[in-house]
């Protein structure tokens, strides 16, 4: 088994199937409200907390973007599809977090979604219980890709950045990690791998049973 202390997650995109849920969301609001182009933006928002999501849609369409009602509505749409444990995981999360848990490993999370979405969905989906501690964007000053949260999970499960990696599937999320020292491993989404984030991490994998295997390598 490769060396290392714990794992922390980014949750949407890469344990949860939610930025195409939510990328669903708002193409059909652009077809009922004729909203433009809308992928590019949302691509540009991924592994974003609200504020910065908030600001990159306002650069995007101008101050007058009614921003704050489309997500609202955009909102209520994802929760009344995916709530009470109807978010589809993404496959191999029960295994990793099984092995991750089962070598006392420490398990985190540092997702740019506000507390309660997290906390809800962690729950619904019956996985909350392997997690050492969940860490938010409303939590630190800083969203991705500053290294805050990342750094800040670190700390509450005690564990040196250096001795932890970081599986994400964002841009952002991947130098947020890097750039506060953990091990990153990218398992892209919606966002193919690129020459930079082949030299920010410290591998790109498929899947989440690519990982478990890459964990497992005695060769390490």
């Amino acid at each position: 088994m490769k060396s290392f202390e714990a794992v922390v997650f980014d949750m949407d995109g890469v344990i949860f199937d939610s930025e195409k849920a939510v990328m669903d969301c708002w193409i059909e609001l652009s077809k009922k409200y004729n909203i433009p182009d809308i992928e590019g933006p949302y691509l540009a928002c991924t592994g974003t907390n609200a504020a910065k999501t908030r600001e990159i849609m306002l650069e995007a369409y101008g101050d007058d973007f009614p921003y704050d009602r489309y997500a609202k509505e955009a909102s209520v749409m994802y929760h009344e599809r995916y709530d009470g444990g109807r978010l589809p995981m993404k496959k191999g999360v029960v295994e990793l977090l099984t092995f991750l848990s089962d070598n006392n490993k420490k398990i985190a999370l540092a997702s740019s979604t506000k507390r309660k979405t997290v906390i809800d969905q962690l729950r619904d989906a019956g996985i909350l219980s392997f997690f050492d501690t969940v860490v938010t964007g409303d939590m630190v000053e800083k969203s991705k890709p500053a290294p805050d949260i990342f750094l800040k999970a670190c700390e509450e499960i005690g564990v040196e950045p250096a001795k932890a990696y970081a599986i994400e599937d964002s841009y952002n999320g991947i130098r947020s990690a890097y750039r506060g020292n953990l091990r990153p491993i990218m398992v892209p989404d919606l966002l193919p791998e690129t020459e930079e984030m082949k030299e920010l991490a410290e591998t790109v994998l498929t899947d989440l049973y690519e990982v478990n295997e890459y964990l497992r390598d005695e060769r390490a």
